[in-house]
């Protein structure tokens, strides 16, 4: 029998993508109850490929012992498009459909609230430099160039 694909699901992180996969279904009963792919074999191996610019990545084989399972690809560029396929086998079954490609951007740490920060910041530079202006007008520094006529001297 091979072993169908896994359902993946990915959401982006800063820098990173975790990905959640979900064992696929089997055909199996037992006393009328539909077997896992866990109650059959116990433990299983996935391997997550790792698609970007820079080519195709194999990520290590993983073991899982759970139906439902995450795991976090990290170290990854910001703003940058990478695509996930993830494939499922046994010690005792190697041949297995590879689940179809999911393609996600992964955050840059800087994004959220970027907008607010860059506004605020411009605002407080803006704020120091005229009161610097002021006390140094104030202090004499700066001198007005207005020519006052000669009487009011």
């Amino acid at each position: 029998a091979i072993l169908g694909p896994p359902e993946v699901n990915i959401t982006s992180c800063p820098n990173c993508i975790n990905v959640t996969i979900k064992l696929p279904a089997t055909h199996f009963r037992e006393k009328g109850k539909l077997l896992s792919l866990i109650d059959i074999y116990e433990e299983l191996d996935y391997n997550i490929t790792l698609k970007s610019l820079d080519g195709d990545h194999k990520r290590p084989r993983q073991k899982t012992t759970e139906e439902v399972f995450s795991t976090v690809i990290e170290d990854l560029y910001p703003s940058r498009n990478y695509c996930v396929s993830v494939e499922v086998s046994a010690s005792l079954n190697r041949r297995a459909t590879p689940s179809p490609w999911k393609c996600i951007t992964a955050d840059s740490e800087a994004r959220q609230g970027y907008l607010e920060v860059a506004v605020a910041g411009a605002v407080c530079v803006s704020l120091i430099i005229a009161a610097a202006l002021k006390c140094v007008h104030a202090g004499g520094f700066i001198l007005l160039k207005i020519s006052f006529p000669q009487t009011l001297v």
